[in-house]
């Protein structure tokens, strides 16, 4: 039986942070043979260290990808990048990679408020 975090999603026992719903615009951008190639989509789960999004084409596990997040209550867009943890048709979860102290800061702060409303 999986470990149950109040005010979260259920969560996956190898799991380090909650997962929370969350609908936002996210941006894909990976680059394959010589040239860029963008996907959008919208999240499903949000948390510290990744996210779960249905994208517009798919992107396969273990590419890195450099993303943009239009987090709630963030005046701009989130730039960072993102190993793809897996695929499942059209939804694919990332992990974050290197973040800077203030894209950290901005990420926790969200999840923080989505444990508020949960």
């Amino acid at each position: 039986m999986g470990d149950t975090i109040p005010n979260s999603v259920p969560s996956h026992p190898a799991r380090r942070f909650p997962r929370y719903p969350l609908d936002m615009k996210v941006v894909v951008n990976v680059f394959r043979d010589g040239k860029t190639i963008s996907f959008w989509g919208r999240s499903t789960e949000f948390a510290e260290d990744g996210l779960s999004a249905t994208l517009t084409g798919e992107v396969e596990a273990g590419e890195v990808v450099s993303m943009e997040l239009s987090l709630p209550h963030v005046a701009f867009p989130v730039k960072l990048r993102a190993l793809v943890r897996y695929r499942h048709g059209l939804r694919h979860g990332v992990e974050f990679l290197a973040r800077s102290a203030e894209q950290h800061r901005a990420i926790r702060e969200v999840c923080e408020s989505l444990a508020k409303t949960a």
